[in-house]
């Protein structure tokens, strides 16, 4: 089951954040062009779903919101929030010594 889990859950950062890096430059595109943008909120909420990598790329490889707040410093939050969870659980992990011993005292 953990293989499965990992499975998943890389695919599904994957996706949300290619999903993220394209709504970012498809907002890039309508604002060149004078059309009705995507909601900051959306493209934020693709962030906090797991997409700030995505974002954070998009933002930086097609200079897209790089200098717009409260965008910008709500970006970093979510980047901050998630580089949290993600050493809590290297530290979880290392403390149970494996994913397998992770996932029995997480399911028991």
């Amino acid at each position: 089951m953990p293989g499965q889990l990992a499975i998943g859950v890389i695919s599904y950062v994957v996706a949300v954040n290619l999903l993220a890096y394209a709504a970012m430059a498809f907002d890039k595109a309508k604002a060149r062009a004078g059309s009705r943008r995507i909601a900051e909120s959306t493209l934020l909420s693709l962030a906090m779903m797991g997409g700030s990598l995505g974002t954070v790329i998009a933002q930086q490889t097609i200079r897209h919101k790089t200098r717009k707040e409260p965008f910008r410093s709500q970006l970093v939050g979510i980047v901050l929030i998630q580089l949290l969870a993600l050493i809590v659980l290297i530290v979880a992990l290392v403390n149970s010594g494996s994913p397998d011993a992770l996932w029995q005292r997480l399911t028991s």
